[in-house]
């Protein structure tokens, strides 16, 4: 396996390139950058432990639980990290037969008596009743893991999901960088610093916010991926290339934080505006070219703005969905 840049491992592999980066910040892999070459380069060892890595995640162990395993590489942390997934697993698997169990007893219950209600059913017998108490609250679900996880049961991360805010965001005008290519958010960074820094703009205008969004939003990993950044400016501002001075027209969001990394809650934000009462999705599920509307807003970047690296490990981000309050 050749020496590959970041996009090239991230259509290769089928993983983003944020993904990657997050792995890096993680402690999991390393990446080279040449004199000569402006792109993240990994070469071959990296990539046999992103293929390990990738194996383990699959196999739903823990970010945490692979550093200490790339950390101490001896057998025997490995086997600790297998026999404690082995006995989650088993309480797992324990409950869910004792689940299925029961619910093969309703079903038989009821086809014996179909005048039988599922509430005096489930209340009349006491020895169901008591297995039903003993079960976990939370075993019963697949291990979540709060680095990156697919959605696994929607019903359970829902009740996560208490910190929507719904936010007006104001009209503004912004200063807009764009990149398409290997590692967008790095190039995009780069160019939105430069221009604070360049500018004292934290200073002039100590209210600034940051947002980004996939530009284009690649349909397959096949696909060229770029990024947009904006950073508000005051409406007078001279905007110079590469960036370019852009109107955002504000309006109504509903906002939900995350820790860098965290972006398969984006689903979950999805499933809670689709389920709310009150907002309905505004944004335009067509458009791929901006990412259907969506944002992501850097928190706290005032206070990363004179670090060497803005999108520090302890980065949180608010997703931001467009939403519209449903007619009656």
């Amino acid at each position: 396996m050749a020496t590959m840049t970041i996009s090239q491992v991230s259509k290769q592999f089928c993983i983003s390139t944020r993904m990657l980066r997050y792995y890096e910040k993680a402690g999991l892999l390393e990446s080279s950058r040449r004199e000569d070459y402006a792109y993240r380069i990994y070469d071959t060892t990296t990539l046999t432990k992103l293929q390990q890595i990738l194996i383990l995640r699959k196999l739903r162990i823990s970010v945490k639980e692979i550093k200490q395993m790339l950390q101490k590489p001896a057998a025997i942390t490995a086997i600790e990290v297998f026999q404690q997934n082995i006995q989650d697993l088993d309480i797992e698997i324990t409950e869910l037969l004792t689940i299925k169990d029961i619910l093969h007893h309703f079903v038989c219950e009821l086809q014996k008596a179909t005048n039988i209600t599922v509430h005096n059913l489930i209340t009349r017998d006491d020895d169901i009743l008591s297995v039903i108490d003993s079960l976990s609250s939370t075993s019963i679900y697949f291990k979540e893991d709060k680095n990156m996880n697919k959605l696994n049961n929607v019903e359970k991360e829902l009740s996560k999901l208490q910190d929507v805010r719904i936010l007006y965001l104001p009209a503004a005008t912004v200063a807009a960088a764009h990149y398409i290519g290997d590692d967008p958010e790095h190039h995009c960074n780069l160019m939105i610093d430069h221009f604070v820094r360049d500018n004292s703009l934290e200073k002039i205008h100590p209210h600034l916010k940051h947002y980004g969004f996939n530009h284009p939003n690649p349909i397959d990993e096949t696909d060229y991926h770029g990024y947009e950044m904006w950073l508000t400016i005051p409406e007078d501002m001279e905007v110079l290339p590469p960036l370019t001075k852009k109107q955002f027209p504000g309006g109504l969001y509903a906002a939900h934080m995350i820790p860098m990394g965290n972006f398969n809650e984006w689903e979950w934000l999805f499933d809670w505006v689709e389920r709310n009462d009150t907002y309905a999705f505004n944004g335009d599920m067509k458009d791929q070219t901006h990412m259907c509307g969506l944002m992501e807003e850097h928190l706290n970047y005032i206070s990363h703005i004179h670090l060497l690296d803005t999108e520090p490990e302890d980065l949180q981000l608010d997703l931001l969905m467009p939403i519209r309050e449903r007619t009656k």
